[in-house]
C-alpha cells in the first residue's frame, strides 16, 4: 500500500470513529467559535473600518493608555489588567475589594505620565467588611503592580449599586475631574433639593493630585462645596475637555427619556432631580419614570448656590434613552482632517457611535435639519449623527499614542469585552 493511502486509511478511520461515539454514545463536539481577532465593521465613512484587536475582557468598563500598545484595563469586579502588543497580563496588577452590585465596582482610571514614577489614580465602589464607600486612590506602578494607595476622596455608597458615575481624567490645570451621579437617587442640596443640608452626590468634583486642598470658590469656599465644579448631575459616564477651548464636557444618562450632551462651564448646574433633557415634573411610580411636562423656559426651584450656580439646557438631549457613555474629543488626523477635534459619543444600549461637529465659536454642537431643535425625536433622527455600529455597548473610548481610535465593549452577558481600532482601511 502506498503512504498517500495509508494516510487516507488513517484519517477516515478516524473520522469514522468520532462518527461512532457521537451517534451512540450521546457525545457532543463543542462548535469552534466564529469570532475571531481582526473582525471587521464598516463605518458610515467608506475610508474607515473598526477591526477587533483584542476579545476576553470581564466586565470591562474604562481603559487608559500607558504607552503605544499598552493599556491598562479596568474590570467591574476589582481587576486591573495590562494589555501589552495584545497579550493580556497572566495577573492583574491590582484585585481590589468591590462592590460590584448594579452599577458598581471598579469604575475610573487617569495615568500620569509626567514623571519618571508613573502614578495611576483609580476610583472604585470598595468594599471593607460590611460597609461601602465610594474611593479615589492614588497609586504608585511598579513592577507591575499598583502599590502604596492614598485615599484622596471618601464618599457614602448605597446599596442599591446605581449612579455611582466614576469616569475620571486630567484637566488642562493638571488636577483630577471625576464625575459621580446621584449615589442611588436621594434627595440633597446637589440634586436641586433646597430642602436638604446634604450636600454629595450628583457632582463633578475637582481635585488636586497630591490631595490637597485647591483654592476653589466656584461654588463655595467650605468643605466640601470647595471641590465642586459642577452638579445636578444625575449619571454620567462621559466627560472629556475641548483640546482647543479647554471647555468641559459630558454626557447623561436620564431616566426613561432625557439623555444629554452638556457643554459643562465651571458652576454648570445640570437640573437633576427637577430636570433630565428638556422635561420637568418627574413623578416615579410602579411602571418606572413618567415625564410629560416640556420646560418653556429656565425652570425655578434650583440650587443656586448664592448666584455661583447656573443651570442652562443641554445641548443635545434623546426623547427615548440609548444611555450615551464615552465623550472624546479626536485631537488626531489619523482618520483624516475632517475628524480633527471633532466631538465623539458611545453609547451602551445599541453599541453606536455618535459624530458631531461644533459651531465656529466651539461652544455648542453644529445641528443640522430635524436635529436644529436640539431633540433626538424618534430612530431616523438618532443616526442623523451615526458614525460606527458596533457588536457591543460601549464603555470607553481612548486615543492612541499613535493618533487612532479605540472603542472599549462590553458585550450583553459581560463576559467576552471586546476592543476596536478605527483607522484607515
Amino acid at each position: 500500500m502506498s503512504e498517500q493511502n495509508s494516510q487516507y486509511y488513517f484519517y477516515t478511520s478516524i473520522l469514522l470513529t468520532l462518527v461512532f461515539l457521537i451517534l451512540n454514545t450521546g457525545t457532543t463536539v463543542d462548535a469552534v467559535p466564529t469570532t475571531k481577532l481582526g473582525n471587521r465593521v464598516n463605518t458610515s465613512d467608506p475610508n474607515l473600518e473598526a477591526q477587533e484587536i483584542f476579545q476576553g475582557l470581564n466586565a470591562p468598563t474604562t481603559m487608559s493608555f500607558l504607552g503605544l500598545d499598552d493599556l491598562l484595563v479596568l474590570e467591574r469586579n476589582g481587576t486591573v489588567m495590562r494589555i501589552t502588543n495584545s497579550v493580556l497580563s497572566t495577573e492583574p496588577l491590582l484585585n481590589a475589594s468591590v462592590y460590584s452590585k448594579g452599577e458598581g465596582g471598579l469604575l475610573g482610571i487617569a495615568v500620569s505620565n509626567k514623571s519618571h514614577d508613573q502614578n495611576v489614580f483609580l476610583y472604585y465602589v470598595e468594599r471593607n467588611g460590611s460597609s461601602i464607600s465610594n474611593r479615589l486612590y492614588k497609586y504608585e506602578l511598579s513592577n507591575n503592580k499598583l502599590i502604596n494607595p492614598m485615599l484622596l476622596l471618601d464618599l457614602p455608597a448605597d446599596r442599591s449599586g446605581i449612579h455611582n458615575g466614576g469616569k475620571l481624567i486630567f484637566g488642562p490645570d493638571s488636577n483630577l475631574y471625576l464625575v459621580v451621579g446621584d449615589i442611588g437617587g436621594h434627595r440633597t442640596l446637589t440634586q436641586n433639593h433646597q430642602d436638604s443640608e446634604q450636600a454629595i452626590g450628583s457632582v463633578i468634583y475637582r481635585l488636586a493630585i497630591n490631595g490637597e486642598i485647591l483654592q476653589n470658590d466656584i461654588l463655595g469656599t467650605q468643605d466640601p462645596f470647595n471641590k465642586f465644579y459642577a452638579y445636578g448631575i444625575r449619571n454620567s459616564f462621559g466627560l472629556n475637555f475641548d483640546p482647543v477651548t479647554g471647555n468641559l464636557w459630558d454626557t447623561e444618562n436620564g431616566p426613561n427619556k432625557g439623555d444629554e450632551i452638556n457643554l459643562v462651564k465651571p458652576g454648570f448646574n445640570s437640573g437633576w432631580g427637577r430636570v433630565s433633557g428638556i422635561w420637568e415634573s418627574f413623578q416615579r411610580d410602579k411602571y418606572g419614570w413618567s415625564s410629560e411636562n416640556r420646560i418653556a423656559g429656565q425652570p425655578t426651584d434650583l440650587t443656586e448656590f448664592e448666584g455661583k450656580g447656573k443651570y442652562s439646557a443641554p445641548e443635545l438631549t434623546w426623547e427615548t434613552t440609548v444611555a450615551p457613555t464615552a465623550l472624546i474629543f479626536f485631537n488626531s488626523d489619523r482618520l483624516g482632517n475632517e475628524y480633527l477635534n471633532d466631538l465623539f459619543v458611545g453609547d451602551y444600549k445599541n453599541g453606536n457611535i455618535y459624530h458631531f461637529d461644533l459651531n465656529e465659536e466651539r461652544d455648542d454642537l453644529a445641528l443640522n435639519g430635524s436635529l436644529r431643535d436640539r431633540i433626538v425625536s424618534d430612530f431616523q433622527e438618532s443616526r442623523a449623527n451615526l458614525f460606527a455600529e458596533l457588536p457591543g455597548r460601549v464603555t470607553d473610548m481612548q486615543i492612541s499614542p499613535n493618533g487612532y481610535l479605540y472603542i472599549l465593549l462590553s458585550t450583553k452577558d459581560e463576559r467576552n469585552g471586546l476592543i476596536y481600532r478605527i483607522s484607515p482601511k
